[in-house]
């Protein structure tokens, strides 16, 4: 880690990526409150989420467009875009415009995806492939671990004075993460123009997910995962309000401690990997995600706040373990796309789930939920932990398209 952080450009980026987290950690929880306080629906506020999730979905055009694009000047374009749309949340006076907090999220949605795919194909631009699981360890630390602070500061802030700081706070942290970027000294080249029809572009990233068993078998871990990590979005609502018997800005303390738990994941993640594989960290991480879920049911404050940080472990081992993985075993013709076909192929269970969740919610008691997920996520962990990996890079590989 020592060595990645003398990097410059490396220093740089993972500073500046880290930066913009404030903004995004802020807005993300105080806009799911905001839209409690103006509705007093849990499935409401689960809703917000379902608008960024569903954003999502449309990010195998974004792998397309990081593939023949240059990924710096990219994602310089994409975070003064955001800076921007965030700042319609102004408009919002009542409950008649939650309609707006919804589209500016669905937005949001579509940025993340752009910035998500072109940082990580960025990032084995910038670094040594040796340090690639250090990178992705220290980018993970430098934004969940950024949620020990950044949900109290959102969800008090909102408490406090209202919503606009929030939205100023995130507005601003886009600002500078474009002028980090901007500040890189890497120079990259223009990427080959297409060779293939469109349909074959945008499916190129999922046919070699499919056609690679290492990234295969944490796919299909993931994807089923997603049919009941949605539920997160929803259930700790209920769990502060029900359970806890908390107003929902106590949500923020549990956010924050899962900003904790990414700091200490993140420590871990790379001896983890170094001494197993990718696979056997996100194995780690779904099990945390298991045992968060059976300590959420208990509603016994101690517990609680355990199952928050063991979630943020979760959340940084999945995360480390899935980018490192896809960027040692894809080309960087391909980065883009198969990191995005990656994504929508959790997100779109996932958005189901969260969907489902928030109406679930209003007529199942959250402990049933909390046991479901326990079940399924622990299944995931136990299939992936099941399946060793080989060594090799690039098997199943595709030609140039």
């Amino acid at each position: 880690m020592r060595r990645l952080l003398r990097h410059r450009d490396a220093r740089i980026y993972i500073s500046g990526q880290g930066l913009s987290v404030i903004g995004d950690s802020a807005l993300w929880l105080a806009m799911g409150i905001w839209v409690k306080i103006l509705t007093g629906s849990n499935s409401a506020a689960g809703l917000t989420f379902f608008a960024f999730v569903c954003g999502c979905l449309t990010a195998p055009a974004s792998g397309v467009l990081v593939d023949r694009l240059r990924r710096r000047p990219l994602l310089i374009t994409v975070n003064l875009a955001t800076a921007g749309l965030v700042c319609l949340l102004l408009l919002v006076a009542g409950r008649g415009q939650v309609w707006l907090i919804y589209l500016v999220m669905f937005c949001y949605g579509v940025a993340n995806t752009l910035t998500a795919s072109a940082q990580m194909a960025l990032l084995p631009a910038l670094v040594p492939g040796d340090l690639l699981g250090e990178a992705n360890s220290a980018l993970q630390m430098a934004s969940k671990g950024l949620r020990v602070v950044t949900p109290l500061l959102g969800a008090g802030l909102l408490a406090w004075i209202g919503p606009q700081p929030v939205i100023g706070l995130d507005a601003g942290t886009f600002m500078v993460a474009a002028g980090t970027v901007l500040a890189l000294r890497l120079r990259e080249q223009r990427p080959a123009p297409a060779a293939s029809h469109w349909r074959a572009e945008v499916s190129a990233g999922i046919r070699h997910a499919v056609a690679t068993p290492a990234l295969r078998r944490p796919l299909i871990a993931c994807v089923l995962a997603a049919i009941v990590f949605g539920f997160f979005e929803t259930v700790p609502f209920a769990v502060v309000g029900s359970g806890l018997h908390r107003s929902p800005e106590f949500l923020g303390v549990l956010t924050s401690l899962q900003g904790v738990g990414a700091v200490a994941g993140g420590v871990l993640a790379g001896p983890v990997m170094r001494r197993s594989s990718e696979s056997a960290l996100i194995a780690g991480g779904l099990a945390a995600c298991a045992a968060s879920a059976l300590l959420l049911i208990t509603a016994v404050l101690p517990l609680v706040l355990v199952a928050s940080a063991a979630l943020g472990v979760c959340i940084i081992w999945v995360n480390v373990g899935a980018n490192t993985l896809i960027q040692r075993r894809t080309p960087d013709f391909l980065l883009g796309r198969v990191d995005a076909a990656m994504n929508v192929a959790v997100t779109v269970p996932q958005a189901g789930s969260i969907a489902l969740g928030a109406a679930l919610i209003a007529v199942v008691n959250y402990r049933l939920l909390l046991v479901a997920m326990a079940v399924v996520l622990a299944a995931s962990a136990g299939y992936l932990a099941a399946r060793r990996d080989r060594p090799g890079a690039l098997d199943g590989g595709f030609a140039r398209t």
